[in-house]
């Protein structure tokens, strides 16, 4: 029972924590942002949340920034949290050489087409589950991570209620059916990305090198294509036929600034450019910007999006 009490008195603490470096408590809320966005929401045929967050001036904007959406491929950067977790632990190593399984394989991604007994780093099995949303990859990841129940551990003690990994996860069968392979809120996905950037989870040298991995994106259509592409970004997206999100940190001239946006229950379901969600995720990008950047003159260069993949 004390052992017990223990770990509740400890989430407790680290839920305050978190909430104290989220800037949830003391943060202004920018109305006129809340303002555009809500303008832009207005007719979306399904649910979407937003949250912001101006590092500099802590001002923020949210529209149901604590309602839990699927992450679809957001979930990534937990199971990655999860493998520096072990390696700061000493129970893996950061540079050791792993072995590819047939049994692992999930789809025909990258590392789902390698041949039986590859040797392939762990690093670079990261660099594919973050740069290019590997889903093999991120699988096999989770699993040397000690699977979804010990990376929900570490959400738990550090404070987050709403995040969570689903997916080949005992007990969460339930979440599954409703949410996918993870949950979150637009607020504690920004956060946890807030959080990278400062340095904030697990050491301030684990989180620099994830930072890094956020900072390579192949899949960059989206709500980067709205940022100039000599800004300094860090981000991951996810889509499944119902949902589209992406959490995104952005290095601006005059200070950094984090947002996430996430729908679920789309009528659009159309894997294409111009899918409904697609098309929120961009408009919200660019409000962001030009909002927190006014005097900024750059644009989507003209044909830009014929580029994109």
């Amino acid at each position: 029972m004390k052992h017990l009490y223990f770990i509740a008195v400890l989430s407790l603490l680290n839920f305050t924590v978190f909430s104290q470096n989220s800037s949830t408590i003391h943060s202004i809320s920018d109305k006129k942002l809340t303002g555009k966005l809500e303008k832009a929401l207005a007719g979306f045929k399904g649910n979407a949340g937003i949250y912001v967050r101006n590092l500099k001036s802590d001002k923020f904007a949210s529209i149901n920034a604590d309602t839990i959406f699927p992450t679809a491929s957001m979930v990534k950067i937990p199971i990655m949290i999860g493998v520096f977790d072990k390696i700061n632990k000493g129970q893996i190593q950061f540079d050791q050489l792993l072995t590819y399984r047939d049994s692992l394989k999930y789809d025909d991604g990258i590392t789902g087409s390698l041949r039986d007994s590859t040797k392939i780093p762990l690093p670079k099995v990261i660099h594919l589950m973050i740069s290019l949303s590997d889903n093999t990859g991120s699988l096999w990841l989770q699993a040397l991570a000690g699977g979804g129940s010990t990376i929900n551990q570490w959400l738990e003690i550090n404070g987050f209620i709403n995040t969570r990994v689903n997916s080949r996860t005992p007990g969460r069968k339930q979440n599954q059916a409703m949410y996918g392979w993870g949950q979150t809120s637009p607020r504690e996905m920004a956060e946890l990305m807030a959080m990278l950037r400062l340095g904030k989870v697990i050491s301030p040298d684990a989180s620099e090198r994830m930072y890094r991995y956020l900072g390579m994106q192949f899949w960059d259509g989206e709500a980067l294509s709205q940022i100039p592409p000599f800004i300094k970004t860090g981000a991951k997206s996810g889509a499944v036929n119902q949902a589209k999100s992406e959490v995104v940190m952005v290095h601006a001239p005059h200070g950094d600034y984090v947002f996430c946006i996430t729908t679920k229950n789309q009528q659009d379901e159309r894997w294409q450019r111009d899918n409904e969600g697609y098309k929120l995720i961009r408009t919200v990008s660019e409000i962001i910007w030009n909002h927190f950047e006014p005097k900024s003159n750059w644009k989507p260069v003209s044909g830009y999006e014929k580029w994109w993949f």
